[in-house]
């Protein structure tokens, strides 16, 4: 296989990471000239001075409408993989069957004894890096969520405290921004679309069905059936 054909085949087998990325960084810099546009227009409304694209993207507000996004979408992941251990829902591809609700055993989760020659090495294991890499998505999904979330909090604050110069009123401080409107108002508009959208797709993918992807069950699967495999 010729090197071109060679990169050509590992693009395609990383092609769904790669394609998200790629949207990933066009909506990103798409977002930020947008809010570039419309953060100037609201300068000249107020007769101040409009900003370049470089001050605005590592300007507060810019920050802020970033963070409170990626912690609700790490939140949802985070909310999705832990309740995905103990909790089913019959008939949807996105749940385990009813029954297998739990950790799963050794011999099911390919660990210790069990693991095969190709296993990652810390599934062989036992003791702490064990329990590390068992729980590692998990434990990442957690750590940028909270992350994000203190980002969103600091450059809220940052915000919040600008408007209130403008308007001359008092400053808070970060502990106060925490408990202010402004800050639960940016989180909860955030968190309740994230949750409606996956219970939404967890109850649509009982009933529908988009032949060709890993999301949806076989078009021909009934509904009450859990996981593609037969009962």
């Amino acid at each position: 296989m010729s090197g071109t054909s060679t990169a050509r085949f590992r693009l395609r087998e990383h092609g769904l990471s790669i394609a998200f990325a790629v949207i990933f960084l066009a909506a990103l810099v798409g977002q930020s000239f947008a809010g570039l546009a419309a953060y100037n227009e609201d300068q000249i409304a107020h007769h101040a001075a409009t900003v370049g694209w470089l001050d605005f993207v590592t300007s507060s507000d810019f920050v802020v409408d970033v963070a409170e996004n990626w912690q609700s979408e790490y939140l949802q992941f985070f909310l999705f993989i832990f309740a995905t251990i103990w909790l089913v829902q019959k008939g949807s591809p996105e749940s385990k069957k009813v029954g297998d609700e739990g950790l799963g055993t050794d011999e099911e989760q390919l660990v210790h004894e069990y693991a095969r020659p190709e296993s990652p090495a810390w599934a062989k294991v036992r003791g702490f890096r064990h329990t590390l890499y068992s729980n590692s998505l998990l434990l990442v999904m957690g750590a940028i969520f909270l992350a994000s979330w203190l980002v969103q909090s600091l450059a809220g604050q940052v915000s919040y405290n600008q408007d209130q110069l403008e308007h001359g009123q008092e400053l808070v401080s970060w502990g106060g921004y925490l408990v202010s409107a402004d800050f639960w108002n940016r989180t909860l508009q955030n968190w309740q679309s994230e949750f409606l959208a996956v219970g939404s797709m967890i109850a649509f993918s009982i009933f529908l069905r988009q032949r060709g992807s890993s999301e949806s069950k076989p078009v021909g699967t009934p509904h009450h059936e859990t996981a593609t495999e037969a009962e």
